[in-house]
């Protein structure tokens, strides 16, 4: 007497093909992922070996602003938009550091993005607290990144590209305000 039922079985194979092209569908599990995109870590020479619960936590990802602008880590540091989405310095790389939290590098330049207490933003080559962004998908599917440490008058300060591709301080922005959102986009 066999316990095996061919519907039963019938039923678990779709689901797991179900589940494998879901996967598939998201990028998890993905062969194409950059090889530079999964050997850095932001604290200073640490290897990610020693932090086993964020390893494959890393996306390399174009930050496409809902200004048609990509965001930009320039070689000198410079934080700016592009139209071009071919640039080397727009391809991004999101790390998570704690849940909710990440730390975005340009894989090319090597800078981390950064806010400073006054709501400008740069790129630097140190990681520092100024590095860390609250990163939330709002109800539209975009992202909004804001620093961890910095407000202004109790508000929450974003990363923001107004309709020219440049940087707003930090001061002026808000979670409606549609410069301060990003589409994270596969790397082609």
């Amino acid at each position: 007497m066999g316990c095996w039922d061919p519907h039963i079985s019938g039923t678990f194979r779709l689901s797991l093909l179900f589940v494998w092209l879901t996967i598939s569908a998201l990028g998890h599990g993905s062969t194409a992922v950059q090889p530079e995109c999964k050997h850095w870590w932001p604290r200073g020479d640490r290897h990610i070996q020693s932090y086993h619960h964020l390893q494959g936590d890393v996306r390399c990802r174009h930050l496409y602003s809902s200004t048609h602008y990509f965001l930009l880590i320039s070689g000198n540091g410079k934080v700016e938009g592009t139209r071009q989405k071919e640039r080397l310095n727009n391809i991004m790389e999101i790390r998570s550091v704690n849940v909710g939290i990440v730390a975005i590098r340009s894989v090319h330049s090597g800078f981390y993005l950064a806010m400073n207490r006054k709501g400008k933003i740069y790129g630097t080559k140190m990681y520092s607290r100024s590095c860390e962004f609250k990163e939330r998908i709002e109800e539209n599917g975009y992202n909004t990144y804001a620093s961890l440490h910095w407000y202004h008058e109790g508000r929450p300060m974003f990363l923001s590209l107004n309709g020219r591709g440049l940087p707003r301080q930090g001061t002026k922005t808000r979670r409606q305000h549609l410069s301060t959102h990003f589409l994270p986009m596969l790397v082609s």
